[in-house]
């Protein structure tokens, strides 16, 4: 399938609110003016914003957005995208969530990030990306039950049993892409304090973010579990999300008249 069918299958299958994202981290110049000229149209930031704000374009609006160092405003994502080292005001901006600078300089220094010479980041609908990249990621904004689907179906198709998500002070989108592109792991993490307002999650939206070499096999599951019945797993046959009652239900059933 190409990744607009994909996207048109999760779209419809999993009731997605939004387009999951397709995340490109650049670091070779050529394999970056292959994607400036192939793209339809791209967007790019007119003011320095944060990257959770950048994807609102993709899983909205359906855009391509494109940005370099200039069109990211925010401290946290600069070092998660290694464009900034660590500095006494990186420290001092997670004090508020920590017993003391010491702890919080620590925690900072845990954060996965990526390694130094970032070119730019592309951020799209996974339906736009068919001959522009194979995504690095696959960001999913969605609710607790579409979340467990992704979940299961990582898990079933990665042969991966327990999942171990990592979840950061702040940098939940800009940080959760980063650790998802460095261990190949599957993600699953809530809105950190700067991406529910910025980000616009006030909804209670959760991140799954799966590593875009396993996102294929993580599609191919859903399917396989769509041929034999339907892609819910919590009512088998019906469709996602399916009747929201309690399991099994004896006394909730309903028949035509």
């Amino acid at each position: 399938m190409t990744y607009k069918e994909m996207q048109d299958v999760l779209m419809k299958e999993l009731r997605l609110y939004h387009y999951p994202i397709a995340v490109k981290f650049f670091y070779d110049n050529d394999e970056l003016e292959a994607f400036q000229n192939a793209a339809p149209e791209i967007h790019t930031p007119v003011k320095p914003m944060t990257f959770c704000q950048w994807e609102i374009a993709a899983r909205m609006k359906g855009q391509i957005v494109y940005s370099d160092l200039k069109g990211l405003g925010c401290g946290n994502a600069q070092y998660s995208f290694g464009w900034k080292e660590l500095d006494e005001g990186e420290i001092k901006g997670h004090a508020k969530y920590t017993r003391d600078l010491d702890q919080a300089e620590r925690f900072v220094k845990s954060k996965a990030r990526l390694d130094e010479g970032l070119l730019g980041i592309a951020v799209a609908p996974l339906g736009a990306i068919d001959g522009l990249y194979e995504p690095d990621t696959v960001h999913f904004y969605c609710d607790n039950m579409q979340a467990y689907h992704l979940a299961v179906d990582y898990m079933a198709a990665t042969d991966t049993h327990p999942l171990r998500p990592s979840i950061t002070m702040n940098s939940s989108a800009c940080g959760g892409n980063v650790y998802t592109f460095r261990e190949q792991e599957f993600n699953m993490l809530p809105a950190c304090s700067g991406s529910y307002n910025a980000g616009k999650t006030e909804r209670g939206e959760i991140n799954v973010i799966i590593p875009g070499k396993k996102f294929r096999a993580t599609f191919d599951r859903l399917m396989e579990r769509i041929n034999a019945s339907s892609s819910a797993i919590t009512r088998p046959g019906d469709g996602f999300p399916g009747a929201d009652i309690c399991k099994n239900c004896p006394l909730i059933v309903f028949k035509k008249k």
